[in-house]
């Protein structure tokens, strides 16, 4: 389980994240939307601890900046961050060491086969094309199997073989009792997918809200989306209120 309580992240005078709160349960699939510049990928950054901020951000009750909460979070960011002189296969290792897993090489094994990396294990980082870069990423932050996985953009670059094993993963860890977020500008690209949808816009959460409350409303995802998006662009942004205040 993932709780924000009343979350604020400020660059100087620009306020990123505006008074965010919310709380996705286990077995969830939340998908996270916004324009560009809407504090989505600020707000992941608060939940992985990158950031300091105000407010409390904790996982299963844990307060997430505390090593008890980190082993338990999973994040794939949208750019590939791979060391050049590492393999694949050492990567994977890596990764394993630092989350202090011990049994670890069939779960590695299971990811390399599912992304198609398998025969890639004895590459390095830089040897990649980006969509084999993209397909290590996933394994890497897939490798701990967290109890709260974070993912930016996951889609991008993928082809569509491995755009369907990700949905199928996901669909597993939703089974399993996981908390997914998923921040995307590519709504079609999750809307089989998601629980819930947290919609962004200039720092603020303009909406959240269930599958079932938005079909009982007669819409769909992209119509709320381009509702609340192309209703607010009169909206004075949370950084200029601030400085209005």
């Amino acid at each position: 389980m993932l709780k924000v309580d009343h979350l604020i992240k400020r660059y100087r005078k620009v306020t990123a994240v505006n008074d965010l709160s919310f709380q996705l349960d286990c077995g969830t699939v939340t998908v996270l939307l916004g324009p560009n510049g809407a504090g989505k990928s600020t707000l992941i950054k608060s939940i992985i601890g990158f950031l300091r901020y105000d407010g409390e951000i904790t996982i299963d009750n844990i307060l997430n900046k505390t090593t008890e909460a980190r082993k338990r979070v999973g994040y794939i960011p949208e750019m590939p961050a791979l060391y050049p002189n590492l393999t694949v296969g050492e990567h994977m290792e890596f990764i394993a060491r630092a989350y202090r897993m011990k049994d670890y090489k069939d779960r590695a094994q299971m990811l390399l086969d599912t992304f198609e990396l398998s025969d890639k294990k004895a590459k390095f980082g830089d040897e990649l094309s980006k969509g084999m870069q993209q397909k290590l990423n996933l394994c890497l932050g897939l490798l701990p199997d967290p109890e709260v996985i974070l993912m930016d953009e996951p889609m991008i670059g993928l082809d569509p073989h491995a755009i369907r094993a990700l949905k199928t993963m996901i669909e597993s860890m939703r089974a399993a009792g996981k908390t997914v977020l998923v921040s995307t500008h590519i709504i079609d690209s999750v809307d089989m997918l998601w629980d819930r949808a947290l919609i962004m816009q200039n720092g603020h959460l303009d909406a959240n809200v269930t599958r079932q409350e938005l079909e009982s409303q007669g819409k769909t995802l992209e119509e709320l989306f381009f509702e609340l998006t192309e209703n607010s662009k009169d909206r004075t942004p949370a950084s200029n209120q601030e400085d209005m205040a």
